[in-house]
């Protein structure tokens, strides 16, 4: 068998979400070794037991070859668990953060994720507005810029609570970014998103999709909990 030439971003990481549900008798031990196989071919691996009906369990995959991404989902839903949702996205710096430190723009094309101590998961996909009276696009760069600055502000006072891992979507999947965030307590993801909706670029400019809310744990904790 060929193995075909690795694919992925000029910079940066292939994040790939897949929201699973378990519909039939799951193989626990083929699932441990679909990790332990991504993560020795270098792939991040976050697991997350979801909670409410949308999934029963999240697996959010970063890495550099999207055909590793891909057998690794096959592998996936060969254990047992069916993809039911999915977003693809590449970790990306925004067009705004011209000045940013390197360490930082390293921090966002390359996350090593999970956080420490951030236990409490949410991902949401948004797009910047296009109505007839607000938008974004229709707007000047420095307008743009200067709104974008005060969102990552605000954002900012959350540090130490929720990390937010923004990556981008536009031509890859049906929302232009991925929104992924990681918290302390579930009420740090509740109060980050709702302080930051006051916020004009997300008042007057954002819409956003389903959400999906859970517990990052190690692979066996999110088996305890999905298939007990």
């Amino acid at each position: 068998m060929s193995t075909p030439t690795p694919l992925g971003p000029s910079k940066g990481l292939n994040v790939v979400h897949l929201f699973c549900h378990v519909e039939h008798e799951a193989d626990a031990g083929a699932l441990r070794k679909a990790v332990d196989e991504a993560t020795q071919v270098g792939l991040q691996v976050v697991a997350a037991a979801i909670l409410g009906s949308k999934a029963d369990a999240c697996f959010m995959v970063l890495g550099e070859n999207l055909w590793d991404i891909r057998r690794f989902q096959s592998k996936v839903q060969a254990s047992g668990f069916t993809v039911s949702e999915s977003y693809v996205s590449v970790t990306e710096v925004s067009e705004y953060a011209a000045g940013m430190p390197e360490k930082m723009l390293n921090d966002r094309l390359y996350p090593k994720l999970p956080p420490e101590g951030m236990r409490a998961f949410c991902f949401y996909p948004m797009s910047k507005r296009r109505g007839e009276v607000n938008n974004w696009f229709a707007l000047g760069y420095d307008e743009r810029e200067n709104l974008m600055r005060q969102h990552g502000a605000l954002g900012r006072t959350f540090k130490g609570r929720v990390l937010q891992v923004i990556t981008g979507s536009t031509g890859l999947d049906d929302w232009e970014w991925g929104v992924t965030l990681f918290g302390v307590h579930v009420d740090d993801l509740k109060e980050c998103v709702y302080t930051m909706r006051f916020d004009e670029a997300s008042t007057l400019y954002a819409d956003f999709g389903a959400f999906y809310t859970g517990l990052v744990g190690s692979v066996d904790e999110v088996l305890d909990a999905t298939l007990a």
